[in-house]
């Protein structure tokens, strides 16, 4: 479906559904890639049309509205050439149930810590009031919004080398008023910071150089700071790796997210007892290391 046969066929759908069916033809028929929030084209055709009814649920219900169709189409013919993600296109992503304001100054959202955080970090801790969560390389801000709406009375360090990642960040505190128990600080990793942490979670770039290229034009719209790792992917894991049990409370956790380097960084700590995680909603490459663990393999 073309993007003219798109608007002509959008003025005769009488449904939210048959919209969508219509929005997600036309993707398929561009090829797009897709992995920014969304898995596949209907997916994604929906929180378009959502996005513009302003995720109103009575709006959905009924007969959509004809003023839209020029905005939607606008937004599908941007999505299709310019191969932009959509989020940068709206201006907003979704992340363990919460929305987020994001741009091009931060990744898209999109982690399958977002299952391990909404279930609290159980059964790998219990988290009391007045325990502490770092959340190391926070771009927007979603890991540690999101662990301190699920965690209530925990207090999260969201931090970021990005000027530029931490002032979306900020926005997205203040939006879901957070303000109180997440503060947000520049660091490289550790460098300023002194408080011990019950968990550190850390999503960072672990894409190895040599696949940049390979990536789908998508990829090109996010800031190359939050995707590269270096030659193998593990350029900042290792600095994480041995830094973090200095930070960590006797009982602490680490929660790292390796993705595609899952591989690599088992062939580059064969003896480390990481624990990789299963996830009921999909998603791998994330592991589990307590303190111990650490303090145990870095001292043997």
């Amino acid at each position: 479906m073309t993007l003219a046969e798109l608007e002509s066929a959008l003025l005769q759908a009488m449904t939210g559904d048959d919209w969508v069916s219509l929005i997600s033809q036309c993707f398929d028929a561009y090829d797009l890639s897709f992995g920014h929030g969304t898995e596949n084209s209907r997916d994604e055709a929906y929180w378009l049309l959502r996005s513009k009814q302003n995720w109103d649920d009575a709006v959905w219900e009924g007969v959509p509205d004809p003023a839209l169709i020029a905005s939607i189409v606008d937004l599908v013919s941007r999505r299709v050439n310019e191969r932009k993600p959509l989020a940068y296109l709206l201006g907003e992503a979704w992340f363990a149930g919460l929305r987020f304001i994001i741009d091009e100054r931060v990744l898209v959202p999109r982690s399958p810590l977002s299952e391990l955080i909404s279930g609290q970090f159980s059964p790998w801790c219990r988290l009391q009031n007045g325990d502490r969560i770092l959340d190391l390389g926070t771009g927007s801000g979603c890991l540690a919004v999101a662990a301190a709406h699920y965690c209530p009375g925990v207090l999260v360090d969201a931090v970021d080398v990005s000027p530029e990642a931490l002032e979306v960040a900020r926005v997205n505190v203040a939006e879901h008023n957070l303000g109180e128990r997440v503060r947000v600080i520049e660091s490289n990793l550790f460098d300023a910071l002194e408080d011990c942490y019950q968990v550190i979670i850390s999503n960072p770039p672990y894409v190895p150089e040599s696949r940049i290229g390979e990536l789908p034009r998508e990829y090109s719209h996010e800031p190359d700071l939050a995707l590269v790792g270096g030659v193998r992917g593990l350029s900042l894991v290792a600095e994480i790796l041995v830094q973090s049990s200095r930070y960590l409370v006797s009982n602490g956790i680490l929660v790292v997210e390796v993705g595609e380097s899952r591989e690599a960084f088992v062939s580059e700590y064969p003896d480390l007892p990481a624990i990789w995680l299963e996830f009921e909603h999909g998603g791998d490459g994330v592991f589990v290391l307590t303190r111990d663990e650490l303090t145990g393999y870095l001292n043997s």
